[in-house]
This record gives structure tokens, C-alpha cells and sequence, in this order.
């Protein structure tokens, strides 16, 4: 009897399948019995079915961004380079497997909430990677913007053919800007309410 795998190491297993047969049961049961194992297996793994499969994929890419970030020299870069510099990265590795990143957009689109909650993961990350430490109002409003200029810069790479990302890159920090320009304006807004409250 083959021991049960790790949900990684299933994914691993799969991914190679997913361009040509997609974030589904059957190709996961496929990939197990490939390797020798019981595709029964794959309802026990991901008993969530396919979007549990991406959403699984999708923490695997948030983590490999994680365990890069140190090569990057963060601290020498102001916070939207140091998010450009986390994006760069992880499009370059999402990159062998952009099929399959295009199939897993396909099925969070059919799953608008859970696709929020995946985009403010992955927002999160970004922010907590860049040293971003705010514990007030600007928590969920930074991150809300981030998720939304990153699901829109993905859905531009997985159209970019331009030679390393560049076109995706600028396009990213375009609408980064924006979002720095909004977060400093609200920073300056709640500063100026604040001196018109009473104090505590």
C-alpha cells in the first residue's frame, strides 16, 4: 500500500497534465495513477474539487514568491518598487506553467468570491514581503487596491508576449501609482479629520 501523498506533492504530480487537460479530478486521478498511486486518492487530498486545486496552486505560487523574496535586496528599494520587484518574481515563476495559470483563472471567474479571497491572499503576501506593517483602515483598503492592479496585471501577462514581462511590468506600475497616490491622499485626509475629533 503507497503512502498518501502531500497536497504538494500531488500538485507536482499534476501540473505537467493541466494545459492540456485542465484543473480537474480526472486529470489529478491521472497524475496519481501515473506515479504508481491510487487515484482515489484525489478526493481525499482535495475534497474541494477543482477550485480547491487552484486555490492550492495559487498558495504554492504566494509561498514560492516568499521563499525568493531575500535574493531581491528589498530593503534598498521604496515599497512600490519592492512590489514590482515581488511581482517580476513571481511572474518569472509562473512562467512554465502559464497554461495552467490561464486555466486557473478560468475557474475562479466562475467563483467571483472565492477569486476575491484568492487575489487578497496574494495581496497580502506582497504587502507583508514589502514591510508593510499598518494595523488601522488602511489594512483593508491597501490591500483591496493591490489585489485588484494584480488580478488586472495578471489577466495583461497571460495576453503579453512581450520578452520578459516588460509590457505587464509597465502596465503594473502604471496602475501601482495609482494605488500609492490614493493610500498617501487617504493617509492625508484622516490626518486632517483627526484634528477636528475630540481626543480620547
Amino acid at each position: 500500500m503507497t503512502a498518501l501523498l502531500t497536497q504538494d506533492e500531488a500538485l507536482a504530480l499534476m501540473l505537467p497534465l493541466v494545459p492540456d487537460h485542465g484543473w480537474s479530478m480526472a486529470t489529478l486521478r491521472m497524475a496519481l495513477i501515473g506515479a504508481g498511486g491510487d487515484p482515489i486518492d484525489a478526493e481525499i487530498l482535495f475534497p474541494g474539487g477543482p477550485l480547491e486545486l487552484v486555490e492550492a496552486f495559487t498558495a504554492r505560487a504566494d509561498a514560492a514568491m516568499a521563499d525568493g523574496a531575500p535574493s531581491l535586496g528589498l530593503d534598498t528599494m521604496k515599497q512600490p518598487d519592492r512590489i514590482k520587484a515581488l511581482v517580476r518574481l513571481r511572474l518569472r515563476l509562473m512562467h512554465p506553467h502559464k497554461e495552467a495559470v490561464r486555466r486557473a483563472v478560468a475557474v475562479l471567474a466562475t467563483h467571483p468570491a472565492r477569486a476575491a479571497c484568492v487575489a487578497g491572499k496574494t495581496a497580502d503576501t506582497l504587502w507583508f514581503l514589502a514591510g508593510d506593517t499598518s494595523a488601522d483602515f488602511n489594512w483593508y483598503t491597501k490591500r483591496a487596491s493591490l489585489a485588484a492592479v494584480y488580478t488586472a496585471s495578471l489577466l495583461f501577462w497571460l495576453r503579453d508576449a512581450s520578452e520578459d514581462d516588460e509590457a505587464t511590468l509597465d502596465f503594473l506600475d502604471r496602475r501601482l501609482w495609482g494605488v500609492v497616490r490614493a493610500v498617501k491622499w487617504r493617509k492625508a485626509i484622516t490626518e486632517k479629520l483627526g484634528r477636528f475629533l475630540p481626543a480620547a
